[in-house]
């Protein structure tokens, strides 16, 4: 022992224990999945930018705001909303409390892990059913500034339903498996 050293400098690292991978057909649908829906969230981002930017410039600017500006940026924020937050459950990027889960024993967390998981697909199923409900009974209405049927509103919102059902579904597996979900985003 040096003079001058603390027991701390003195101490071997451990790495911590190495969690395999889960792998199979259902982790690579959904990392391509994943992935894609990301993209698709940020070119939707990127056009949400874009349309505001241009309606804004028309309308005080030029005097001239187009009347389909709001109609499409409001599909837009839906697109990016329910994308974003399909990518977010698959790579665990989703809002967590669990400063209290944390100081739980490990059964006690993991159990607490199954039951988000669960409460995540019962939510996925809930906006599908939604969704489903709602496309199917404003198909016959329009969008007066688009021409195009209400129904499409709702198609981000079915997507996201069935996204985060698989998404929640790849990690349940994992964590009975002992194995862990590897981010698309690595």
């Amino acid at each position: 022992m040096e003079l001058g050293s603390s027991p701390a400098e003195l101490e071997v690292p451990v790495a911590p224990p190495v969690v395999k991978p889960l792998k199979g057909w259902l982790t690579g649908l959904n990392s391509v999945l994943s992935r894609w829906t990301m993209y698709l969230a940020c070119l939707c981002l990127i056009g949400l930018l874009s349309v505001v930017v241009y309606g804004v410039v028309l309308r005080y600017v030029f005097n001239a705001a187009p009347p389909y500006v709001e109609q499409v940026a409001l599909l837009l924020v839906i697109s990016v909303a329910m994308f974003g937050a399909s990518a977010g459950v698959r790579d665990a990027g989703h809002i967590g409390l669990d400063s209290v889960v944390m100081m739980l024993p490990k059964r006690a967390q993991f159990w607490c892990e199954v039951i988000v998981f669960f409460l995540s697909i019962a939510f996925a199923l809930a906006l599908l059913a939604g969704g489903a409900e709602m496309a199917s009974s404003t198909r016959g209405s329009t969008i007066p500034t688009l021409g195009i049927s209400e129904s499409v509103r709702y198609v981000p919102i079915l997507i996201a339903g069935v996204l985060i059902t698989l998404f929640s579904i790849e990690h349940l597996i994992a964590l009975f498996t002992g194995k862990e979900v590897t981010a698309s985003w690595h």
